[in-house]
């Protein structure tokens, strides 16, 4: 997504929006937590049960969705103690 970094506030506004309705119409079984915009990117956090409805939203909300990866834990500072 080039240019995505620059995007307005407005225009991520949009998006955002979009993104919900799709959301609501998939229903409860798909959950977007957030997103990192970087210049050229979007790295989308979801809660889903598999990669398909995470496929589905993308179609739908015609975003693209270049590769999907599953989660398996998470670490942070805490976990080194």
């Amino acid at each position: 997504m080039p240019g995505l970094g620059s995007k307005t506030a407005e225009e991520l506004k949009g998006a955002s929006q979009t993104s919900c309705n799709v959301l609501h119409d998939l229903g409860p079984d798909i959950q977007w937590v957030h997103s990192y915009v970087t210049d050229d990117k979007m790295y989308c956090v979801y809660r889903a049960p598999d990669e398909d409805i995470i496929r589905e939203h993308a179609k739908r909300g015609g975003f693209p969705a270049d590769r999907i990866s599953r989660v398996r834990t998470t670490i942070d500072p805490t976990t080194a103690e």
